[in-house]
């Protein structure tokens, strides 16, 4: 049993790993942390944790930027507990890039708002993660997106349909700009918004398509979804 709908795809000669999930009939979570206060790092970490419940994941992958501590850079809220406060100032980095965005699950939905228009609707999140930059805005790409730019990386985000119910997670197997990974969510999956999570460190566990997530670096925010064990 797999609690989302994970692909391989092409488009333009570039390779993209793509998971969906239905907000609407599925259950998911961000994590960081587990119960002694230590960072999970791993999806390892977070199915040991998950089976205190008989659960596991589902599908997961990396879900934000962090500092070395592995502590969001922005905005994140996990189970309605608020450990990082919003950020909506430019700066240094892909996360001050903006517009940047928050990436939020409510109850059956989930959207990616803009930062600065989050802060002036401030919307009910159990879970939410803010990164940078936005891919898509209402339907466009990210303005300082450029066709022939030559920063070619792994990337990784999330594009949300127009109602909210269904959440579309990819990343890129091979280097791609940015250019490039903003124009699949919008001229592909058709997602009005979407948010770029990370790049090189990327990973994404997803057995129905053979990807085992397994890597050396220990990750911060951690979007899944939770199936039940057996």
């Amino acid at each position: 049993m797999f609690a989302a709908e994970c692909r391989k795809a092409e488009h333009l000669s570039n390779g993209y790993s793509v998971c969906e999930v239905d907000l609407t009939k599925e259950e998911l979570r961000l994590f960081l942390k587990e119960g002694d206060d230590s960072v999970h790092g791993y999806f390892t970490s977070v199915n040991s944790s998950l089976k205190l419940e008989d659960k596991k994941l589902g599908f997961a992958m990396n879900a934000g930027m962090y500092h070395e501590d592995r502590a969001p850079v922005g905005l994140y809220i996990e189970d309605g507990f608020q450990a990082q406060r919003l950020i909506t100032n430019d700066g240094p980095g892909n996360f001050g890039l903006l517009p940047n965005g928050v990436f939020c699950i409510g109850k059956g939905r989930a959207d990616v708002i803009e930062s600065r228009a989050f802060a002036k609707k401030t919307p009910a999140c159990k879970y939410a993660s803010q990164s940078g930059p936005m891919l898509v805005i209402d339907g466009a790409l990210h303005p300082r997106f450029l066709i022939n730019s030559t920063s070619k990386f792994i990337r990784n985000g999330v594009g949300v349909n127009k109602d909210g119910s269904k959440a579309t997670f990819v990343i890129s197997r091979n280097p791609v700009t940015f250019h490039e990974f903003g124009s699949y969510f919008r001229d592909v999956l058709k997602t009005p918004n979407a948010l770029y999570f990370d790049g090189n460190i990327s990973r994404m566990y997803a057995p129905e398509i053979g990807a085992s997530g397994l890597g050396w670096q220990s990750l911060g925010p951690i979007v899944g979804t939770v199936i039940p064990a057996q």
